[in-house]
């Protein structure tokens, strides 16, 4: 059955607190996949799953082995938000689409082009009896899962969207059922503690990894870290996106009408605005390990399909720079934490190099030490800048922007009914097949 957003929703929802009639809350009888997991590589253009084959390549083979993303690849997908806002989306306009299938402006969370609530896919999932979980890499109200459970004017709204996390309904229930990420600044504020609110309403709140093996209910709120998690290069975990998506799984998978799941690679994205090879291929690592575990999960489950996509491209990242025919990733390899995280541990007043040679894995050259040494006494900011240079130069990385571009990125799937976006599509055309999988 279709839902008609009310005015009075609509009203409500821009204010901060929404409810969705649950009049089709019934166990849905479609004949779709039982279950629905969306993965979304933040920024994951063309040119991040193609370096991440080479990075994981085996120097000592002479084919160049294929990685997890390239049998499974089914076509592209456009990305551009609605004319008003041109041709290049950012995070938000890109993932209403996803959500909706809608198109609408830069920074709209969940609403159209006037503002006006639009019903996402988990939001349906729920109302037909399905449980919903997100989990990311970012904090859990950033652009992407906020535009399948909130609805608010701009992106940057991040109170209003946590209080709405908890605020809007499906009827009687809140949408998200588990929900793991970053975020505690947000949801933990000295006007109103979210936190509190949820466990209050029976969910499980932690906030440190060591407590996911100790979940023990089926609605979950988790938050690991003030704002976003730390580059999977320094946290303690370096595939905390896998081992958040197992747990997550565990607990949705205790409902026999099925799920809805986002899973979103967040700072693939971040990485390409800093311009930092080094962390976007940890970050793409952690996305691939999280896409191995869930190809299978698949095979135990066939009933699950897997939709995997980028919201578009970041950084405009080249494979190969300044007319030099080569691509050098092995030099990323020995990195033993991020370059930004490198840049904060100078804080002697001389240039610690034989520090810098450890954490980068490889022996500077002298030159490379003198503009490290003239960027050092420029402040963390500026080693940062340089050791990102560095690296660039060593592997031959370019990059044309800090923004985002406007390239179709790829598409690919497994499991039941995979080949429903074969081909060129759209971004809305993926929200609008989920729609039409979950019985709409």
């Amino acid at each position: 059955m279709k839902k008609i957003l009310s005015t009075l929703l609509i009203t409500a929802a821009i204010s901060g607190c929404a409810t969705i009639s649950s009049d089709n809350a019934a166990p849905s009888s479609n004949k779709g996949p039982k279950n629905i997991i969306m993965v979304v590589g933040d920024g994951m253009g063309p040119a991040y799953t193609t370096a991440y084959r080479l990075f994981k390549d085996n120097p000592n083979t002479t084919a160049i082995e294929p990685t997890v993303f390239d049998n499974i690849l089914i076509g592209r997908s456009s990305t551009h938000p609605a004319k008003v806002s041109g041709v290049v989306t950012d995070s938000a306009a890109s993932a209403t689409a996803l959500a909706t299938g809608h198109k609408s402006y830069n920074g709209a969370i969940g609403v159209d082009v006037d503002v006006k609530p639009l019903e996402t896919v988990m939001e349906y999932a729920k109302s037909i009896g399905k449980s919903t979980g997100l989990v990311v890499t970012s904090q859990i109200n950033h652009a992407t899962p906020a535009s399948y459970a909130a609805h608010v004017k701009q992106r940057k709204m991040y109170d209003k969207i946590a209080n709405q996390f908890f605020d809007n309904r499906i009827g009687e229930k809140h949408t998200v059922d588990v929900m793991l990420g970053g975020g505690v600044s947000y949801f933990k504020r000295d006007d109103r503690d979210v936190t509190k609110d949820f466990e209050n309403a029976g969910y499980q709140y932690i906030d440190q990894y060591s407590q996911l093996a100790s979940v023990n209910n089926d609605q979950l709120l988790g938050l690991f870290a003030p704002v976003g998690l730390p580059w999977a290069l320094d946290d303690s975990n370096k595939h905390r996106l896998k081992a958040m998506t197992e747990v997550a799984l565990d607990r949705l998978d205790n409902n026999d009408n099925g799920f809805f799941m986002l899973v979103e690679g967040s700072q693939v994205d971040w990485a390409g605005h800093a311009n930092d090879i080094a962390a976007a291929m940890a970050e793409m690592d952690d996305l691939a390990v999280t896409i191995k575990y869930l190809k299978e999960y698949v095979k135990t489950n066939p009933d699950t399909l897997v939709i995997i996509t980028a919201d578009h491209s970041t950084g405009g990242f080249t494979i190969g720079a300044n007319g030099d025919y080569a691509w050098k990733p092995q030099v990323l390899k020995g990195l033993k934490a991020s370059p930004e995280a490198i840049a904060k541990a100078q804080t002697a007043k001389a240039l610690d190099v034989s520090m810098l040679n450890d954490k980068l894995g490889f022996e500077l050259s002298k030159d490379e030490v003198s503009a490290l040494t003239v960027a050092h006494k420029a402040g963390g900011k500026a080693l940062y800048k340089a050791i990102k240079k560095v690296i660039d130069i060593r592997t031959n990385t370019g990059w044309t922007t800090s923004g985002h571009t406007g390239v179709d990125v790829p598409v690919f799937a497994f499991g039941p009914s995979k080949n429903t976006l074969k081909g060129q599509v759209d971004n809305t055309d993926i929200a609008k097949t989920i729609f039409g999988l979950l019985g709409k």
